[in-house]
């Protein structure tokens, strides 16, 4: 029975959701604030989800996720939302971390569908944060030189890559491989609530850079990972450049980033002095759904390790299976494919693993249909992520938002879209 933690101040909402969820099979705990979320999260059980509103009295959604990202919890966090814009939305689905929204006006219909999506048996659960996975690709063989070339040196290197690509895995390697491999090193997650967030930006100063100081200090003569510093605010950058540039601490910074760090640092959002000092070295990571032919090997060394540590005989896929997965535009990249595979690997009947054993939606964001065809605000800001997750490409991001590619032009012709 899954355990399913839902932390929300409502709550009138929180007993129609543990109704529906007791009578679906499932085990909720119910909490009115994050830092009750955090003590029952950290009793969690593999397999369990996190239901949590957007907003609650000691703060929001993204700082919860962002302290479960922190501590190292990978648990799927449902967000419940009510009358957000279009970025707003957008940024829910995608820089907070939640895997999926639920509207909080329709509650009673949507909860169990949504948390069913994302509940996993416990034995499915399975972790590979600091393992580099096998691939062929030629992109990759780059990756691999430009992973072995940085740690020569004690250049400081940032890891581009959207979400789910293995940055911070990438970042690990170069770690391992460098003459600082037998000295300490400290990971900071950028996007932790003392690090983020603009609202009197004077008021925590002093905390920032005692913590950032306090990973420095404990990283003498090693390295310290900084893990989506384009989630850095702009007052706390400045915090971090101090450091960098006055004190000279004897460290190795390596960072990872989403791309939009590069956009960031062209208007001006992310301070040029500091980027220049961190980038001195970068790693371009493509998305998974750019180099197709990694996607067998990938899936088959994860089959490989979930027969292994089930003690069930090894399953395979077969061309249909592997055409489907090619064919699919991967927003969650590899973090995704493992979600997907395991999951197929669980549920298939036979030995083989078919297309037919294969759900895109377990991963993917809620449908149009399901989800917000009566919302024209919601529809517009899903449609636009689709297209940017899939670089415009309207057949990849029709098949992700489960419509036809002549609906999703009608769409784009009614909202007014244009790639920018």
């Amino acid at each position: 029975m899954n355990k399913i933690l839902i932390v929300d101040a409502s709550a009138s909402d929180s007993r129609v959701m543990t109704n529906l969820l007791m009578k679906a099979g499932y085990d909720p705990v119910v909490t009115e604030s994050i830092e009750a979320g955090k003590v029952e999260a950290a009793e969690l059980p593999p397999g369990a989800v996190i239901v949590t509103a957007m907003k609650l009295n000691d703060g929001t959604a993204r700082e919860f996720i962002n302290w479960l990202k922190t501590e190292g919890y990978k648990f799927p966090v449902i967000a419940i939302v009510e009358n957000l814009s279009p970025m707003e939305l957008i940024d829910v689905l995608g820089d907070s971390g939640a895997v999926a929204i639920v509207q909080r006006q329709a509650i009673d219909k949507q909860i169990v569908e949504t948390v069913g999506k994302y509940a996993r048996p416990e034995h499915v659960v399975m972790t590979l944060d600091n393992q580099l996975l096998p691939r062929v690709s030629d992109a990759w063989k780059k990756v691999e030189e430009k992973i072995s070339a940085i740690a020569a040196t004690n250049a400081n290197a940032i890891v581009f890559g959207e979400s789910g690509t293995g940055k911070e895995q990438i970042a690990r390697r170069i770690y391992q491989l460098s003459s600082r491999e037998q000295k300490p090193i400290t990971i900071v997650e950028a996007g932790s609530a003392p690090f983020i967030g603009t609202h009197d930006p004077a008021s925590n100063r002093s905390e920032v850079y005692n913590r950032f100081k306090s990973y420095f200090t404990k990283a003498t003569g090693g390295t310290v990972i900084i893990k989506n510093v384009h989630l850095l605010s702009f007052e706390k950058q400045s915090v971090l450049l101090h450091i960098l540039e006055t004190e000279h601490p004897d460290v190795r910074v390596i960072c990872t980033a989403e791309p939009e760090l590069l956009r960031m640092w062209t208007d001006g959002r992310f301070r040029p002095n500091l980027f220049f000092i961190l980038r001195q070295k970068d790693v371009p990571v493509p998305a998974l759904r750019e180099v197709t032919e990694d996607i067998p090997v990938i899936a088959d060394f994860l089959l490989k390790q979930y027969a292994a540590k089930t003690g069930k005989q090894r399953k395979k896929l077969d061309n249909s299976a592997i055409k489907a997965l090619k064919l699919y535009p991967w927003p969650g990249n590899v973090r995704e494919l493992k979600d997907i595979v395991l999951f197929a690997a669980f549920h298939a009947k036979n030995e083989t693993i078919s297309a037919s054993d294969i759900s895109f939606n377990l991963s993917a964001p809620e449908t149009l249909d399901e989800l917000s065809l009566k919302n024209p605000i919601t529809e517009r800001a899903l449609i636009l992520d689709a297209l940017n997750r899939t670089k415009w490409n309207k057949t990849q991001a029709a098949k992700l938002l489960g419509i036809s590619r002549t609906t999703l032009d009608n769409k784009i012709k009614k909202y007014g879209l244009s790639q920018t």
